[in-house]
């Protein structure tokens, strides 16, 4: 009965295997097959365990004749089936990941009598990894489940023409990364199947193109999520524009395309490769879209061009896009005119007639002197001397104004008419037009310095060199002058025919103010600039080339007889401390020689300020008139003025003073030199009258002054901030200062107006030179670094320039930066250096200035906030007694209450905590003092409530700055705390 059962049953299954292979399938292109049973010719023999009784290769023929190898089992009426069907050896070529499409028919348990629980209607798929197809037999051991596979459809009847059944297909994917290949295998346990067909394959990701690149055929990752990046390769006549790069996705698919390439120039892309631009077209840069037609003037004779040649007769600038039409030269400039002036020639033309289809045109200009002889004219460039207005070269107007020539002398003028191409076409010379001219008699030019030779009470020697070009015979000199305080409303004229004048009937001790010109034939020339000399008060005159400033040199008369004495009186900074024993050994010495007067070494002080008071008389200040500066000494300006010692009768005096920014050996040589002099008293040596070391008060009260004219200058400054406009040229030279110090803001020659919009900034457009603005050259040493940098004009550019005009009334005019070169200035700014405070600045005033200086601009003050801050100052001259010497580094928070200053909106806040203020000002955050009092935070404990969040509410905005607080804080009490726990001392 189980024979005829099993007959019947194989019938049933070969019928539909039969009915159910003449459909054929396609195949996907990225999926690589590695065995398919339909297209292997002849048996599988496949391994089979039992070899009899379990799993029968069955052969038979489809519609088309074609075999198909087919396995089938239908072992139901037994219990524990354990069938095994394994198949050859598979090299799994390269593949992380294979799929098992598996095509089968299965009966129904439920038709089949007698064989209740004995029946199954599902089978096991196994695989083995192995590295070579040597495995003889089943090893059940070595496999690992991949599934159990179930039927979707199943057959219940035998019927023949039962067409309504289906053919099931099921696929399962393996991970095989570990071997060369593997082995599938397919376990029965009792069911009644026919497996019609078993195709393992795996996917790719295929050959593609994609923005100009190529993707190869690549195989898919192990995971089922894995994605795999492959990086593509630029088609033939392309460039990378971006790392072309895609990722293959496991189910085959191309995903996430980034980058791709560009067609070179002279190709374009079409159809997802490159070709040639036509002759006539052209293609410049790969970024371009397409090929392009030759612009006007120029063509291309052969594929692939990535510019187009200019016809004969046309060019292209270097500069100009190969887009641009092939230009020619300008033809000669027309009309050119001239109008002589004496020594000075006006040239006009028109432009060109013929421009060369370009706009870029200008002019030069070149100047000839001309001289004819017997047998040639031959012509000489002209001296360097003669000035062209606006410029010789690189002219964009058509009138040029030339000027120093010689009198009586023949110029030839040539201008030269040129745009772009002038130079690539070489026939610069032929655009041009001359004219000769001959220039007139004219005025010499003025007399360039006076030198003074000898001084008396009422007479003065003057001697002066011919004026450069004299252009003729000079005929006489006159010399007008007048009394410095009259100011021209009374003067008085020489004249002389010698280079020399010695002016008698003047007045002693007074300044007298010169000027000198020459006459020729034409007339007179212009006066000389003014040039300042003062007579003596000795009956006698100055023996030799007058008064040498660099030796601080300046005569007064003595007491019984005439003799040459000269006085200076030094300006230094106070300094107390002790002196050492030298000094007393020294007082010994003077003992050993009784009646003779012994030179003590000033370097033997131990401090300099003790030499100094040793040796010097000191003297008040205001028994002091400064008049004019006279030159610079090694230490600092050397001024001339006037003592008036109460008992004795003015002297003139020369004064000496110590510049800004001196250092410590400077400091110390100057007071010793002053030491020195103190001792010397004799008729042919310079005598010290005294020093001023004194000045505090004198100091104070004039900072209150200054204060005054710099909150005058601020006001002025918030007023014109307020209207939204920006002065750009704000400096101590523009401020006009009356009788009563009243500060007026001046010259806008440089201004410019704001937008609406308070941030707007104007921009200055590039000139040519280094430095040029339309208004003319940036002033450098006051100009802020985003203005120098990206012309960048805001008001608060004008703060930082306002930093510098403080910083120059409170040095008393000093240059900012000195000596240094704009270079210099610029690169030291950069690098984050500042002006130092001027001698005797208070730390308040060189704060501010500081802020004023701030790298960012949006830290920097408003104009009403440096106003509200003087307005302080004034109110509270005392927080101006420290100055910037006063105070040394680290010794902020020393004692309980700070020995600092302070100026705060609040000012209940700094008299009776000056810790917090010297704190944050140690750590470069006291622009945040007054935010801080204002919401209650007046010591060092209250800060450790502060959070990023507080901060934020609070307008401390920048992170560096908020953690700097938090951590600086934390910081300052645990050293507290630390001291207070080394010094506690255990009963």
């Amino acid at each position: 009965m189980a024979a005829k059962l099993w007959r019947t049953l194989s019938a049933s299954i070969w019928i539909l295997t039969l009915a159910s292979s003449s459909r054929t399938r396609i195949y996907p292109p990225n999926e690589v097959t590695l065995l398919d049973t339909r297209t292997v010719p002849g048996e599988l023999k496949w391994a089979a365990r039992p070899s009899e009784g379990g799993w029968e290769e069955v052969s038979i023929m489809d519609e088309k004749n074609i075999p198909i190898r087919t396995y089938q089992v239908c072992n139901v009426l037994g219990p524990n089936q354990n069938n095994w069907l394994r198949t050859d050896w598979i090299p799994r070529s390269g593949a992380q990941r294979v799929y098992v499409e598996v095509k089968f028919t299965l009966r129904d348990c439920n038709s089949l009598p007698g064989v209740t629980g004995t029946c199954k209607e599902t089978f096991n798929l196994y695989y083995h990894e192995s590295n070579e197809d040597r495995e003889s037999y089943i090893k059940e051991s070595s496999f690992i489940k991949v599934d159990t596979v179930a039927a979707d459809e199943s057959f219940t009847q035998v019927d023949v023409g039962d067409r309504i059944m289906k053919l099931n297909t099921e696929v399962r994917d393996v991970k095989v990364t570990n071997r060369k290949g593997f082995y599938l295998a397919f376990q029965d346990v009792g069911a009644c199947i026919a497996l019609v067909s078993v195709r393992v394959f795996y996917k790719t990701c295929p050959l593609t193109i994609r923005n100009l690149a190529t993707f190869p055929d690549t195989v898919t990752g192990a995971d089922t999520s894995s994605l795999v990046e492959v990086r593509g390769s630029c088609v033939n006549q392309s460039e990378e524009r971006e790392e072309p790069k895609m990722y293959c996705g496991a189910d085959g698919e191309w995903l996430v395309p980034i980058g791709g390439c560009l067609c070179n120039p002279g190709y374009e892309e079409k159809g997802g490769s490159c070709q040639a631009c036509s002759a006539g077209f052209y293609k410049a840069k790969s970024s371009d879209i397409g090929c392009s037609k030759c612009p006007p003037h120029s063509h291309s004779l052969r594929d692939g061009a990535n510019v187009c040649d200019c016809h004969s007769g046309f060019f292209r600038a270097d500069a100009d896009p190969p887009s641009m039409a092939c230009t020619q030269p300008p033809s000669a400039p027309q009309q050119l005119i001239s109008v002589v002036n004496e020594t000075s020639v006006v040239l006009e033309w028109t432009p060109p007639r013929r421009l060369g289809g370009r706009s870029d045109i200008g002019y030069n200009v070149e100047c000839l002197i001309c001289q004819t002889g017997q047998s040639e004219r031959r012509c000489l460039p002209c001296t360097p001397d003669v000035h062209f207005s606006p410029s010789q070269t690189d002219l964009l107007t058509t009138k040029v104004v030339v000027s120093e020539l010689r009198a009586h002398t023949h110029y030839t003028f040539i201008v030269y008419a040129r745009n772009g191409v002038s130079q690539a076409s070489g026939s610069g010379a032929a655009q041009s037009a001359s004219v000769s001219v001959t220039t007139n008699q004219a005025a010499p030019s003025p007399v360039s310095s006076i030198q003074v030779t000898d001084v008396t009470r009422h007479s003065l020697s003057l001697l002066w060199q011919q004026p450069d070009r004299p252009n003729g015979v000079i005929l006489e000199y006159e010399v007008k002058f007048y009394e410095k305080d009259q100011r021209e409303r009374s003067y008085r004229i020489i004249r002389t025919f010698l280079q020399s004048v010695d002016v008698t009937g003047l007045k002693p001790l007074t300044v007298y103010v010169f000027h000198v010109r020459a006459r020729t034939a034409a007339g007179y020339g212009e006066y000389s600039s003014p040039f300042e000399f003062s007579t003596n008060s000795d009956p006698f005159p100055l023996i030799g080339e007058g008064v040498n400033s660099a030796f601080l040199l300046l005569s007064i008369s003595g007491v019984g007889l005439l003799v040459l004495i000269s006085a200076a009186v030094f300006f230094i900074s106070r300094r107390r401390s002790k002196y050492s024993k030298t000094k007393q050994d020294s007082e010994e010495e003077k003992h050993l020689n009784p009646g003779v007067k012994i030179y003590v070494d000033p370097f033997t002080y131990e401090d300099p300020d003790q030499a100094v008071h040793e040796f010097a008389k000191e003297i008040d200040v205001s028994s002091i008139h400064i008049e004019k500066v006279i030159g610079m000494g090694e230490f600092g300006e050397v001024c001339s003025g006037r003592l008036r010692v109460q008992g004795k009768r003015e002297t003139y005096v020369a004064i000496k003073s110590l510049k800004a920014g001196y250092s410590d050996k400077q400091r110390r040589d100057f007071m010793s030199e002053a030491s020195i002099m103190g001792q010397f008293d004799h008729p042919n040596i310079i005598r010290l009258e005294g020093v001023v070391t004194r000045c505090k008060y004198s100091l104070c009260s004039s900072l209150i002054q200054l204060i005054g004219m710099l909150r005058g200058i601020a006001s002025g400054m918030k007023y014109l901030s307020d209207m939204n406009y920006v002065h750009r040229d704000l400096a101590a030279r523009n401020i006009l200062v009356n009788s009563n110090l009243v500060c007026k803001v001046s010259d806008f020659g440089l201004s410019r107006v704001l937008e609406d919009d308070p941030e707007a900034a104007y921009t200055t457009r590039e000139a040519t030179g280094s430095y040029l603005s339309p208004g003319g050259k940036i002033p450098i040493r006051w100009t802020a670094p985003e203005a120098i940098a990206y012309r960048k004009f805001t008001t608060a550019s004008d703060v930082w320039s306002y930093g510098i005009v403080m910083w120059e009334v409170v040095s008393y005019g000093e240059r900012p930066y000195w000596d240094m070169n704009n270079q210099d200035v610029i690169k030291a700014i950069e690098e984050g250096y500042r002006l130092p405070a001027p001698m005797d600045c208070p730390v308040v005033l060189h704060q501010l200035m500081l802020d004023c200086w701030e790298r960012e601009r949006a830290e920097r003050p408003t104009f009403s906030q440096i106003l509200n801050m003087l307005d302080k100052l004034i109110r509270n001259p005392g927080t101006l007694r420290r100055t910037g010497g006063d105070r040394s580094p680290g010794t902020l928070l020393e004692s309980g209450v700070g020995s600092g200053v302070c100026v705060s909106v609040i000012p209940e806040l700094c008299l009776p905590q000056w810790t917090l203020c010297e704190w944050l000002q140690s750590i470069g955050l006291e622009r945040y003092r007054d935010t801080l009092a204002a919401a209650g935070y007046t010591s060092l404990d209250s800060l450790l409530a502060l959070t990023h969040q507080e901060m934020d509410r609070l307008g401390i905005i920048t992170p560096s700055h908020q953690d700097m607080l938090i951590a600086s804080v934390q910081q300052e009490l645990l050293s507290r705390m630390q001291h207070m726990q080394h010094s506690m001392v255990p009963v």
